[in-house]
């Protein structure tokens, strides 16, 4: 007997049994045919009409607004440093104490020359009085009389000298104690006690760097300088910026300086954005990721940015019908807003776009929508290019 005599019926049925549900699993994997099958799963988001921020994207950097150089302003040995480096101080905080003997000793010099002026004044003034009385008489001679005058001058105008010597000495012993000018933060301390510092020499002690308020200055295309302006113009140019490795939210400043003209070489205009800081999240240095808003746009179309695709003639969308049918509609891409992007097109508020599945549906193709699944959020995002649009 040969192998196909030996197939009975009962054997034909059971291999019939075993195939079917195989064939089953292949009808609901391949996608269906337009206009009949089950359809092809998607998921979708529905088009919004209503206000979208208009977002200029640009890498910037951190800038102190101040750095201050501390120098000494007079000769003298370092005795004290009463700060280290990278401390935070506050302004008027003492810093350093110098040696001022010498100039202490000259104030004592120069105090008892005023206190001995002072007594030649008052006996020069007591002396043109009465040559004055006695002019009037005419027992002292005009000649005198005009003497006594020049000798009262000259005594005022030398306790008028000595009273500047003084405030000289004076502040040149002040100057002995090197206090902060701002709040900030302290750099490196190259000189320690014991050193000798000149004032000619013009050495740095240390730096002060102010930390709160800060700048970060960018450069976005010269197209958005109107914007900009008119949004300078009613103070509403708030600037979002953040640093790749902070998890936190964007720190959030205002607009404070546009360039006088634009950079010829790239075509981008230079701006600087200031930011509160108290808790020092931005640091000087660092590179940002800057997001300027000069307004609103109304009645702006917007859809999920992953339901947006690109054809060979235009950009598109794919639009679940609500007899579960998918229709394209071509679109023309403004630009992106965080995770959503603006087109202009024929959209309706509400209607469903295909965001999961839109690769493989075409016009009139039938589509079964299912929920959306989450998606892990990616821990290194790509920097959009200085100036990019958002």
């Amino acid at each position: 007997m040969t192998f196909r005599q030996s197939l009975t019926l009962p054997g034909i049925a059971l291999a019939a049994c075993l195939l079917l549900p195989a064939a089953d699993a292949l009808a609901q994997a391949a996608p269906a045919a337009p206009g009949g099958g089950p359809g092809v799963p998607v998921t979708t988001d529905p088009v919004r009409i209503g206000p979208m921020p208009i977002e200029i994207i640009a890498n910037g950097i951190v800038a102190p607004e101040s750095v201050v150089t501390v120098r000494t302003r007079v000769d003298g040995q370092i005795e004290q440093v009463l700060v280290q480096d990278g401390q935070m101080v506050r302004r008027g905080q003492p810093m350093f104490v110098l040696d001022t003997r010498l100039n202490r000793a000259l104030l004592a010099q120069f105090e008892a020359n005023l206190t001995k002026n002072r007594a030649l004044l008052t006996r020069f003034q007591a002396d043109l009085q009465r040559y004055q009385q006695l002019g009037r008489e005419s027992v002292a001679s005009q000649q005198r009389f005009e003497q006594a005058q020049a000798d009262a001058a000259s005594a005022a105008a030398q306790v008028k000298a000595d009273e500047a010597l003084v405030e000289q000495a004076r502040t040149n012993v002040a100057y002995g104690t090197i206090t902060s000018d701002i709040d900030g933060q302290l750099g490196t301390i190259p000189l320690k006690v014991g050193n000798f510092v000149r004032q000619a020499e013009n050495t740095a002690i240390t730096t002060i760097t102010q930390l709160d308020p800060i700048l970060v200055q960018f450069s976005v295309p010269e197209r958005w300088l109107p914007e900009i302006r008119a949004a300078m113009r009613r103070g509403t140019a708030q600037v979002r910026a953040r640093t790749e490795a902070d998890p936190g939210p964007a720190v959030t400043g205002n607009l404070v300086f546009v360039d006088s003209a634009v950079d010829t070489t790239t075509g981008t205009i230079l701006l600087r954005a200031r930011f509160t800081n108290p808790d020092h999240r931005l640091w000087p240095g660092q590179y940002v990721q800057v997001s300027l808003v000069p307004r609103d746009e109304q009645d702006a179309i917007s859809v999920a940015g992953p339901a947006l695709q690109t054809g060979q003639e235009s950009r598109y969308v794919m639009v679940l019908l609500p007899d579960n049918t998918a229709q394209r509609r071509n679109v023309q891409l403004v630009r992106v807003t965080g995770d959503r992007v603006v087109v202009r097109g024929e959209l309706k508020a509400g209607e469903k776009v295909i965001v999961d599945g839109a690769q493989r549906v075409t016009n009139g193709t039938r589509a079964v929508e299912r929920p959306a699944q989450p998606q892990r959020v990616s821990s290194t995002q790509p920097t959009p290019a200085t100036g990019a649009t958002r």
